[in-house]
């Protein structure tokens, strides 16, 4: 009765890993607020799957809660790579109520929306921490890169060991310098993107299949 139960429970374990590597892998899509996250995902999900990821804003944190995109299937080079798309808040060290009295929100609205933004920037750790198989790392390449959000994210990301893609987004506007995100993070191969055009996206996805297949 025993090797039966020890020969039962070795196929279950060699199932469940077989099952296990073919389930898409988690994705989350991380950076500072307003640096084009959910553009990036609703252009993503958008040229494979036909369907949008979150609502866009130039107000900041637009994105407070994380949003999940499954299967998204991206075809590379003769081969089929299925992810989640993990669209999170923009992480920041600080969320400040008046930023949102500048795009005339009333007082009660802008307080709530920080408070959700603090809270979102609290789920975008926890997902990071716990729950993404790999990072897409979105930057604005019209602003400087050295940062202490940035600094403390890629650390963390390479602390968990998982794969980093880092886009240097908004390529399309003015002062976009994609040299400076190459220089701040070095370790790391930088892609040149606008998400909002669809410039360069080619790459990106021959990226994402091969840093994420």
């Amino acid at each position: 009765m025993g090797l039966l139960t020890n020969l039962r429970d070795s196929i279950s374990r060699v199932t469940d890993g077989l099952f296990a590597a073919d389930e898409p892998k988690r994705i989350g899509i991380y950076g500072p607020p307003n640096a084009g996250k959910t553009t990036l995902a609703n252009r993503i999900a958008r040229d494979w799957t036909g369907d949008a990821v979150g609502p866009e804003s130039h107000i900041p944190h637009e994105t407070r809660r994380a949003r999940r995109k499954e299967g998204v299937e991206i075809e590379r080079n003769g081969r089929t790579v299925t992810i989640d798309i993990v669209d999170t808040p923009g992480v920041t060290t600080k969320v400040d109520y008046k930023e949102f009295l500048d795009h005339d929100m009333e007082k009660d609205d802008a307080v709530r929306r920080s408070r959700e933004a603090t809270e979102g920037v609290a789920e975008a750790m926890h997902w990071l921490r716990e729950d993404v198989d790999g990072v897409i790392y979105v930057l604005d390449s019209t602003t400087d890169p050295f940062t202490q959000v940035n600094t403390m994210l890629i650390g963390i990301i390479e602390s968990q060991d998982l794969p980093a893609l880092i886009l240097a987004n908004k390529t399309d506007l003015p002062g976009a310098d994609v040299q400076q995100i190459a220089n701040a993070f070095p370790q790391h191969e930088t892609i040149p993107l606008s998400a909002l055009e669809g410039d360069n996206m080619d790459e990106v996805y021959t990226k994402i299949a091969e840093y994420f297949g």
